[in-house]
């Protein structure tokens, strides 16, 4: 909380002296922001209202009994694909990691879950695509997955 006024009060020291240099360019500035969310806006609440929809499907004991500890290279399977449709925000991945781990999910499992909910992102896939265009938006996805699942296997040899 604290850190966000802090930020936001930086913002707000920059934008004033942005606008005592240049009046014209910063309000040019600020109308052009104002566009780009005004055309993000539609693609942000359809996130909203499937990350919603996630949550409420997606609960800690379903994906538990997915990627259990007998599950195996399917569980890690399972994890990558379900890490990679949701979209949850970062404040909650950690907990529900530690949730997970509590109600009987592998570690391996567990990070590669964490890993694809906090980098890859497919249901972001078409704003991402408009905003940095169709390959950039691909190549970093896929190579999310495939650190993703990396760091899973490094999980799977040292810690079990």
């Amino acid at each position: 909380m604290i850190s966000g006024m802090i930020l936001y009060t930086i913002a707000s020291i920059y934008l004033g002296y942005s606008f005592i240099k240049d009046k014209h360019k910063t309000k040019s500035a600020l109308l052009k922001s104002w566009k780009m969310f005004i055309n993000v806006l539609p693609d942000l609440l359809a996130i909203m209202l499937l990350t919603g929809l996630a949550l409420s499907l997606l609960t800690p004991s379903l994906i538990s009994s997915i990627i259990g500890e007998s599950s195996g290279f399917l569980g890690i399977i399972y994890s990558t694909i379900i890490g990679s449709i949701a979209l949850v925000p970062s404040f909650i991945v950690f907990p529900l990691g530690h949730t997970l781990i509590q109600n009987g999910a592998a570690l391996p499992q567990v990070a590669v879950l964490m890993s694809t909910l906090m980098s890859v992102g497919l249901v972001t896939l078409t704003m991402e695509q408009k905003t940095f265009g169709r390959s950039f938006a691909y190549a970093r996805n896929i190579a999310s997955i495939i650190m993703s699942l990396l760091f899973a296997f490094i999980i799977w040899v040292v810690m079990t």
